[in-house]
């Protein structure tokens, strides 16, 4: 059974960091793209950065020099590290699966920047 499980939410304040971490099992997690997608109120979902089998990155504009997307395979786990956040960064951070036509999605964690 696939599962992606999203952690390392939480309140945190401008200017704060914050590491999300998410647990995948039940499926080749290696040879997966693996994303960090994040949904703000009101707001379309929306890709965040995302890392090949190989290590390959990319991440949105407003992201880039702030939040680092990493994999571990051993572990089957990926992180962002999330540095100087704002409250415009809050919002619930899903992470994502994808390999051509398979694609799995964690149920999210919710991050708020806030003072």
């Amino acid at each position: 059974q696939v599962q992606l499980v999203e952690s390392g939410g939480g309140l945190v304040q401008p200017g704060g960091s914050l590491r999300l971490s998410c647990a995948a099992s039940g499926f080749a997690f290696s040879i997966y793209t693996m994303s960090w997608y994040r949904q703000a109120p009101g707001k379309e979902r929306e890709l965040v950065a995302a890392i090949t089998r190989i290590g390959s990155t990319n991440y949105a504009d407003s992201m880039k020099g702030r939040f680092t997307i990493s994999r571990d395979n051993a572990e089957t786990t990926i992180y962002l590290q999330m540095n100087s956040l704002k409250p415009e960064d809050t919002a619930v951070y899903y992470c994502n699966a994808n390999y051509g036509t398979r694609e799995y999605w964690g149920k999210g964690t919710l991050v708020t920047v806030s003072s």
